[in-house]
């Protein structure tokens, strides 16, 4: 590993996190769900495929432009979920309150969780708490249990060449939004967080394609670029035309300002999906029609190579998209 001690990146979605999965975890517990290291765990129980998937919660600031960290765990889980093609079932809720947290704040965070996880239709079965001392504010922890739909089947393995990559929205919006919230950079956002539930858009996608959908992820931590490197496998590239990826003025402003990349730049609102080539004008047609997804769009392709995520810049020039070490900036999921 890249350090003997735990460091705030190993926590990052980056080369650091890949590391202590790979070499901590797996090891450990070595299944064949576990092993594909998808959003979720995919079993199947009596002929029926479920998704089990679990995630903590940790942002600084608790509440940010267009959310909180209960909207956000929310969306986190029901997202791991629907990128398994797993209709939300049930989900459990985990919080770890700091002593002086005001009750006030606790409400109306709960209350978004309770709400969005009732906007797709799940219920909160089980529950607990714990009060700590410190400055963590609150930290949650979700999971989730997803019933697979029969029509889809998704996973990296199905990626070939010539598929279409398609991004369901801007990029970068959340993590650019948080950043900026914490208020330690002289810059306010003009823009809200992506965070959202992506089940409604998904599923017509996955109903009416089908097996055309080869992979879906949602580029959380390390963002667009981290998915494609964690998709990509030897004999294939994934070639990203930088110029078609959505973003807003306001998130490549601010980018720049900042000298971040949003490419790497959190979203808790976005699929990033992998469509066989002559679906994908119906696949952003459908997206299209969901006001989550009018900004979908196809952003790059899959060919012969080496497994290297490549970008094509605006310029017309080549470079090579890596997956970083550690995030560009902590605490942002």
């Amino acid at each position: 590993m890249v350090s003997d001690a735990i460091r705030m990146g190993h926590g990052s979605g980056g080369r650091l996190s890949a590391e202590l999965v790979r070499e901590v975890f797996l090891p450990l517990f070595n299944n064949p769900a576990i092993n594909a290291l998808g959003d979720a765990g995919v079993f199947t129980l009596d002929g029926k495929r479920f998704a089990l998937t679990t995630d903590s919660f940790t942002v600084r600031p608790i509440f940010f432009p267009g959310g909180n960290i209960g909207k956000l765990a929310a969306c986190g889980m029901i997202n791991d979920l629907a990128v398994s093609g797993a209709r939300p079932i049930f989900l459990s809720a985990g919080f770890i309150l700091e002593e002086g947290l005001a009750l006030e704040d606790l409400r109306a965070i709960a209350g978004s969780l309770a709400q969005e996880a009732r906007g797709v239709g799940a219920q909160l079965v089980a529950g607990d708490t714990k009060v700590i001392e410190g400055q963590a504010g609150l930290l949650i922890n979700t999971t989730g249990l997803g019933q697979v739909l029969d029509c889809t089947e998704l996973g990296p393995g199905r990626i070939t060449e010539g598929d279409t990559i398609i991004v369901t929205g801007t990029v970068g919006d959340h993590g650019l939004a948080v950043l900026l919230a914490r208020g330690e950079l002289g810059i306010s956002a003009s823009f809200p967080s992506d965070c959202a539930p992506l089940w409604e858009l998904l599923e017509p996608l996955y109903q009416g394609l089908g097996a055309a959908v080869k992979f879906a992820r949602d580029p959380t931590r390390g963002g667009l670029v981290t998915v494609l490197n964690e998709a990509v496998r030897p004999g294939l590239d994934f070639v990203l035309d930088e110029a078609l990826v959505p973003l807003l003025p306001a998130v490549e402003s601010a980018s720049e300002m900042l000298g971040l990349d949003p490419l790497y730049a959190a979203c808790e609102g976005r699929a990033v999906l992998f469509v066989a080539p002559d679906k994908a004008e119906e696949a952003i047609s459908i997206l299209n029609a969901h006001p989550l997804g009018r900004a979908a769009a196809a952003i790059g392709r899959v060919v012969a190579g080496e497994g290297l995520v490549i970008g094509v810049t605006r310029t017309g020039g080549k470079r090579v998209l890596d997956m970083l070490v550690e995030d560009q900036y902590p605490r942002i999921c």
